[in-house]
């Protein structure tokens, strides 16, 4: 099977528009036979720190104000959580069982965080989403499967978050061009025509 795979965070709010563009699209085409893998690049740990929660609002804000109107309904400040690698690992126990599962729970725990106002670092949240499918608790090997995706990510140059690789191809954030103004703000818009190249490569037949 051909994979498309993305290194992101879960609490990342542009690798959740990436992705999910990624999967409109993937839908669109009719291409089910592309798995995505969301590879850990734990922000935390890249930048020593966890998001900064009022930044990270900051962003959401204009991403569904500039770019994203359907996306991050829920989204709840007050229960940003306070690290992701508990979910990060939750994630890579599903990719363990198979890519469906990943995909399936990758993609919950963000709506989980972006739409349903829940906090991801709480225990029992992650419970809950991991009973949907029927998965354990995670464990040692599960945190080191995300250090191995971040040491991984490193090698293969990732820039940031989220950063897709398709074959010999990859490209940094593709679903967005992204500037500033001089008062520092967030301006945001959908780069179709770069999205388009790099899927096109991805799902054409």
């Amino acid at each position: 099977m051909p994979i498309l795979e993305v290194h992101s965070d879960i609490w990342c709010p542009f690798a959740y528009v990436g992705i999910t563009a990624a999967l409109e699209e993937r839908s669109r085409r009719g291409r089910s036979d592309v798995g995505i893998v969301m590879r850990a690049w734990p922000l935390e740990l890249v930048n020593g720190s966890p998001l900064d929660a009022t930044t990270t609002g900051h962003h959401v804000d204009d991403l569904r104000r500039q770019v994203a109107p359907t996306l991050f309904v829920g989204f709840d400040l007050s229960t940003f959580p306070t690290t992701t690698m508990p979910a990060l690992a939750l994630a890579a126990s599903a990719y363990r069982r198979d890519g469906q599962t990943g995909e399936a729970v990758g993609m919950a725990l963000r709506r989980s965080l972006f739409e349903d106002g829940l906090d991801i670092s709480d225990a029992q949240n992650l419970r809950q989403v991991a009973a949907s499918w029927d998965l354990g608790q995670v464990d040692t090997s599960d945190f080191t499967a995300v250090r191995s995706d971040w040491a991984a990510g490193s090698d293969r140059g990732v820039q940031g978050s989220p950063h897709f690789f398709f074959d010999e191809t990859d490209v940094f954030c593709p679903t967005l061009d992204i500037e500033r103004d001089s008062a520092g703000h967030l301006l945001l818009a959908r780069n179709r025509e770069r999205l388009n190249a790099f899927l096109d490569v991805c799902f054409s037949p």
